[in-house]
């Protein structure tokens, strides 16, 4: 369901209105008592107001705009609930530096200019390290860079060899030296056609919506829009579109047994929260894998920034999309502590968790997995499991379950699942 508009929500939503007003106040030059007075108040119940410890309703909101000469929706205004959640997560990256948690709302009413500055740095700082895992990452794994900057060594290796045949044998044949001379005409030929390809590779790097996988092809084609299966052909990849065709299939398969109308009332009769997946399912009468599917798929309501992860029993993620702040790392990767890997080691049972990211954020979490018997009896018991996330809310108070994307790109230091060295320092 849609968030209610300032005006209809609770006096008590609204932290920062009583520090707002102080502040418009003291900009004016105006003492308590006046402004009191024009709000038919009394002075030392403006002074409760101002340091955030006494409601203000709707009526009174007004007459206070109308002392201070502002509108009252300024007053009444949201605009820094994200600078706050910005500032928590620079404070979740301090570490050990003690943190003043409960003076971040004040901070950022009283310096919003500040807050700003400080926010954007760690913005650009969560984006720098992004970038840097990106490219190790890339610069250690990925197979078209390995393969060229092998076949660039292999030419240059040939190079090297023929001209010092040539350079170490100064009386040889006509006939083998222009055998020599074609060849490092060949090598060199090869040499210059690799070179340029891969200095256009690498300039490729600076352009972030150059897919590095045909998964990630077809992940960042999802991720742009609501996609169509005769569009699947201007992927640039034959084995992207492939993927594309199969997964729209799964897509449409899983709509037919669940669809779009069905689940969207099952999720506005559960009210503004969206429900419990599992209350879902049995309102419906589905499975409850297809309904994690389904509202990862279509993310109805309040289900909008809600994210998807399937699984196979081999750990590969052939489907992915990302709740907003939850970073995946790249395909075939994930961390141990996921409660999709969790369910994938016990089938059938699901599995509820809140998780915290490295960074400080927090999300629901809920999985389970499955058996399937496509070959029939006689064939192979296959496993698939689903993770369905979403961002946790304020009044969510159990134990979060720390986890991360993947251990080479993890900054937490102490983890019992972890297996590599992470190139990152410490959280």
């Amino acid at each position: 369901m849609a968030r209610p508009p300032a005006s209809h929500r609770s006096p008590h939503a609204r932290p920062l209105i009583g520090t707002r007003i102080r502040e418009r106040r003291l900009s004016l030059g105006r003492r308590q008592t006046e402004v009191a007075r024009r709000a038919e108040i009394s002075a030392a119940y403006l002074n409760l107001i101002e340091h955030n410890r006494r409601p203000v309703g709707e009526a009174l909101l007004t007459r206070l705009a109308e002392a201070l000469e502002i509108d009252a929706t300024e007053l009444a205004s949201d605009r820094e609930e994200a600078l706050i959640g910005a500032l928590r997560e620079a404070a979740a990256r301090a570490g050990e530096q003690p943190v003043e948690l409960d003076q971040i709302a004040e901070f950022a009413a009283r310096f919003p200019g500040w807050a700003a500055v400080l926010a954007l740095a760690v913005r650009r700082a969560d984006a720098l390290e992004r970038r840097l895992v990106a490219l190790s990452d890339r610069m250690t794994r990925d197979p078209y860079l390995l393969t060229t900057l092998h076949e660039v060594q292999s030419a240059v290796t040939a190079l090297r060899s023929t001209a010092t045949i040539l350079a170490e044998t100064p009386e040889i044949e006509s006939e083998w030296r222009d055998r020599f001379h074609a060849n490092l005409d060949s090598d060199s030929q090869r040499l210059s056609r690799t070179a340029q390809s891969l200095v256009a590779y690498l300039d490729s790097f600076e352009d972030e919506a150059v897919p590095m996988s045909p998964q990630e092809e077809v992940e960042a084609w999802i991720a742009a829009g609501e996609p169509d299966p005769a569009d699947a052909a201007e992927l640039a990849s034959d084995a992207a579109r492939v993927m594309a065709r199969d997964l729209l299939a799964a897509q449409a398969r899983d709509r037919a047994a669940l669809p779009d109308a069905a689940l969207a009332a099952a999720v506005d009769e559960a009210g503004e929260t969206g429900g419990d997946p599992a209350l879902i399912a049995a309102r419906l009468g589905r499975p409850l894998e297809l309904v994690l599917r389904r509202l990862g798929m279509l993310r109805p309501g309040p289900w909008a920034q809600a994210g998807l992860i399937v699984c196979d029993g081999s750990g590969a993620t052939p489907f992915r999309h990302a709740a907003p702040g939850f970073e995946l790392p790249r395909p075939g990767e994930g961390c141990a502590l996921w409660p999709l890997f969790e369910a994938l080691a016990q089938p059938q049972l699901p599995v509820a968790r809140l998780i915290e990211t490295a960074g400080g954020r927090r999300f629901a979490a809920w999985a389970v997995a499955e058996r399937l018997l496509p070959m029939g009896f006689d064939g192979p018991v296959l496993s698939r499991a689903q993770m369905l996330i979403r961002p946790a809310g304020p009044q969510d108070a159990r134990p979060a379950l720390g986890v991360g994307p993947a251990c080479r790109i993890c900054p937490r230091t102490v983890c019992p699942a972890r297996h590599e060295p992470s190139i990152l320092g410490p959280a």
